[in-house]
């Protein structure tokens, strides 16, 4: 008898270029010990990843964002599911992203297959300001048997930009990564920091608040690792505040290499503007032994927990002195050391994919 079919995807390439399409892998891989399958769809990429999925399925469509060119670019992707649906015979849907063009072609498509949706988080900030990315998100919610969210946090946003039509339908299932056998950074003797800051480098990530924030500190170094539409912004900023013996730039890092990295450091700074849906390398970081300097934007505070310390988005002023008092305080390192690792201990990928697969269960027998 064969195993039950997910089918689901990320308009993105196959080589991972966020946390999503890295979360998804790792989710997926596990879900083949609860006795499902999954065939992940994606636009053209390298397709060098060693990722999780049992199957993947390139799609044709050229992308497009929100604009006069979207509606175009989901018809298109509607009928290649369309025909993925018919060769495949998934017996559930996950639509990743509650506004992506993926997603909504998965609602519009998916006939007489049930639909779990997941929100991740750029689809949530989107929404907020967009009306095109609105109504998306709507006509995705409502084609779902659930709707997957991270924390309350986002359950929140998702229940207010549906007009609370359908908190029953809201699921909160917090994320999870797969844990290290031990943490690899351990607190280091001395008063000056070696910081990092990892991710995508666009305007919400916020990475000039960790420059700008270094600025007005003394000593301390930052490590800047990843790739994206401000690289050019920031390094101009740190060569204008005279940074340039002491912020580093590296382009974006595999996975595995990135968490080889954490050793090299002291602390993480998260500097996330509006949302954050999970913080995926945060919680990494946490699981290797970092502290995290996270800004309070709504979720991190319950995701990262007591392993890490607060500042007002967007506040370099009150980041500084985060720097300044974690390095003064040999004490406050490993006390935070410990309790970032036993923070990230409850977000054991594992239990994510248990919940996954029951509310895929769940879907599937509602169909019947």
């Amino acid at each position: 008898m064969s195993r039950p079919l997910i089918l689901t995807g990320i308009d993105l390439p196959l080589e991972p270029s966020c946390g999503s399409t890295i979360w998804c892998s790792d989710v997926y891989t596990r879900l083949t010990g609860h006795g499902y399958d999954t065939l992940f769809a994606h636009l053209p990429g390298s397709g060098t990843w060693q990722h999780g999925f049992t199957s993947t399925a390139q799609l044709a469509a050229r992308k497009a964002p929100y604009g006069p060119d979207f509606d175009a670019y989901a018809d298109a992707l509607t009928d290649e599911v369309r025909g993925l649906v018919r060769a495949h015979r998934p017996e559930v849907i996950h639509a990743q992203h509650l506004g992506f063009g993926l997603a909504l072609a998965f609602a519009r498509a998916r006939g007489e297959v049930p639909m779990v949706s997941v929100a991740h988080g750029t689809d949530i900030i989107a929404a907020t300001q967009h009306p095109q990315a609105r109504a998306v998100l709507n006509e995705i919610a409502d084609a779902s048997r659930s709707v997957i969210v991270p924390n309350t946090a986002m359950a929140d946003e998702v229940n207010r930009l549906t007009d609370h039509r359908h908190p029953d339908r809201l699921a909160v299932v917090p994320w999870g990564v797969p844990l290290p056998p031990a943490p690899t950074a351990h607190p280091r003797p001395g008063n000056r920091l070696r910081l990092v800051h990892a991710g995508r480098l666009d305007a919400n990530k916020s990475t000039i608040t960790a420059i700008e924030a270094l600025a007005r500190t003394t000593e301390h170094q930052l490590t800047v690792i990843g790739s994206g539409s401000e690289l050019d912004t920031l390094t101009r900023r740190a060569a204008e505040l005279g940074l340039a013996n002491r912020v580093t730039f590296e382009p974006f890092l595999p996975r595995q290499d990135l968490l080889k990295r954490f050793g090299d450091f002291d602390a993480m700074l998260f500097t996330t503007r509006t949302l954050e849906a999970y913080g995926l390398v945060a919680v990494e970081a946490q699981a290797h032994g970092l502290p995290v300097l996270y800004s309070s934007v709504p979720g991190l505070e319950t995701t990262l927990g007591p392993g890490g310390l607060g500042f007002p988005p967007g506040d370099a002023a009150a980041l500084a002195s985060l720097i300044d008092h974690l390095a003064a305080s040999p004490a406050t390192r490993q006390l935070l050391h410990q309790a970032a690792v036993a923070n990230a201990h409850r977000y054991d990928i594992a239990h994510t994919a248990a919940h996954l697969a029951a509310l895929s269960r769940t879907a599937r027998e509602g169909s019947r």
